[in-house]
């Protein structure tokens, strides 16, 4: 049953970018090849009347693209100038190269609204709900019911935000500031306490956060987008962290991991599996707008340099680019999946 859910929550994240690549494409004129749905061999191929485009499902499901004319430095004869990617304007190729990314946060707002309305939604607003006893937190002073403003003197706007805060400094003292119930700002230094679980050392302050869940169709909505925004701002900051050293290589996921985390989360029940799905188009629609070669923010940076020339990078020179870019983002997908398999042992 994982692989199941495996298969259709990674599968529904890859098939809605794309999606959104294709629907902008055909929208605007362009020859579409191919639309497939995972990479390698295919497994199954199917046409429309009356449509040039070949649909497919690929063996691993780990990718899909769609192949479109004027793509490559090949000039296909075969189809008209008019339909290849290269002949439309700057905005309309813009706008296809965004589509993708686009649909997955279309898709990210929907699913958290969905959680949402099953589970009520969550002001987002960290609050300590407890403190333990014997444990740091405790034994610095700091009260139940506090709102937890800073971290390290960092403003901390959302949950999410906090989450990464701790689990950048996860064995290290912090700085920690306050709001009390009655209105003072406090601001308190701990370390946290090593433990042994199940031989692991995991760190602990000693407090537990809560946020106040609200019921209804319109705090749903408001949650959809909430959460959008705070998982899109805590994705750009662990890029930031990983450029400038203060998250390792070694914190991702790839596949591997995803299909654990799919398998846990499935355990938790299918309102958790419509979660992750959320989550992972938002890390989808990050990702894939970062201006490197190979994503779609590569092809968006070529778009804006012909703009600001006045004339399109040379096609051959573009596509060495995004397969040099192609090769790097490959190896970087080993080293993940190395990573998720020394965590398994």
């Amino acid at each position: 049953m994982t692989l199941i859910y495996f298969v259709l929550v990674l599968g529904i994240t890859i098939l809605i970018h794309e999606f959104g690549h294709f629907l902008f494409a055909k929208m605007f004129g362009v020859h579409c090849y191919e639309f497939s749905i995972g990479m390698g061999p295919r497994l199954f191929k199917w046409k429309r009347k009356n449509d040039e485009t070949e649909y497919s499902i690929r063996l691993f499901p780990i990718g899909g693209y769609v192949s479109m004319a004027g793509e490559s430095t090949e000039v296909d004869k075969n189809v008209p100038k008019s339909k290849h990617l290269q002949h439309k304007t700057k905005l309309q190729r813009f706008m296809i190269m965004f589509a993708g990314v686009f649909f997955n946060y279309i898709l990210a707002v929907i699913c958290f609204m969905i959680v949402g309305l099953v589970n009520g939604s969550p002001t987002n607003v960290p609050y300590i709900a407890d403190v333990s006893e014997g444990y740091p937190a405790q034994i610095v002073g700091i009260e139940k019911n506090s709102q937890i403003i800073k971290i390290n003197d960092k403003k901390i706007r959302n949950m999410d935000h906090l989450t990464l805060e701790l689990a950048t400094f996860e064995d290290e003292e912090i700085s920690i500031t306050v709001l009390t119930e009655d209105g003072q700002e406090k601001v308190y230094k701990l370390a946290p306490k090593a433990e042994e679980v199940d031989g692991e050392t995991v760190y602990r302050y000693g407090f537990t956060i809560a946020t106040e869940v609200r019921k209804g169709f319109l705090n749903a909505v408001k949650y959809g987008f909430t959460k959008l925004f705070a998982l899109m701002e805590q994705m750009i900051m662990i890029i930031a962290y990983l450029v400038t050293g203060k998250l390792s290589l070694s914190s991702l996921s790839g596949p591997i991991g995803i299909y654990n985390l799919v398998g846990e989360s499935a355990k938790a029940g299918l309102i958790n599996l419509v979660y992750l799905v959320g989550y992972l188009c938002v890390n989808v629609g990050i990702i894939n707008i970062i201006p490197l070669p190979a994503f779609d923010g590569g092809h968006i940076l070529f778009i804006i340099i012909e703009a600001i020339k006045g004339k399109p990078v040379s096609p051959k020179v573009e596509n060495t680019i995004h397969a040099i870019g192609m090769i790097f983002l490959l190896l970087l997908m080993l080293i993940v999946s190395i990573n998720d398999i020394i965590r398994l042992f």
